[in-house]
């Protein structure tokens, strides 16, 4: 069950992603704090904020945006800047790109990065799509 995130728990994660993410994003997170998209071929695990409110809130938030970003980054062929906000279970991630006219925004489209060919492919021009 997803919790409502303090908004303070996103300013922390885009200073050590250094970033800005998308409003909408943001007030997704702040609502449910994770959860799940579902598309025709896929069910997608949203990654929540990490939420040190409390034990319990640890607990369910410790596959949290910035680690799972990280790791995704270890990946052959992931994109360096990509922010990865949602997986499939199959070693692919839902991502977010940064913005070409500010690389410290991130754009609103989301991305597919498909781990086996490290092909990334637009699934949406809005979060609003699919959240």
């Amino acid at each position: 069950m997803p919790f409502p995130l303090d908004p303070k728990y996103i300013l922390e994660a885009e200073r050590e992603l250094s970033v800005l993410l998308p409003e909408l994003y943001k007030r997704k997170m702040i609502e449910h704090n994770g959860g799940e998209i579902i598309t025709t071929e896929h069910s997608w695990s949203i990654f929540p904020i990490f939420d040190r409110a409390d034990e319990k809130r640890i607990s369910r938030t410790s596959n949290h945006l910035v680690l799972e970003t990280y790791v995704a980054r270890t990946w052959p062929g992931f994109p360096p800047l990509a922010v990865a906000i949602a997986e499939n279970g199959w070693g692919d991630y839902l991502v977010l790109l940064p913005s070409e006219v500010d690389m410290s925004e991130l754009r609103d489209n989301v991305f597919l990065w498909v781990h086996e060919t490290g092909q990334l492919l637009e699934v949406a021009d809005s979060l609003g799509e699919l959240l």
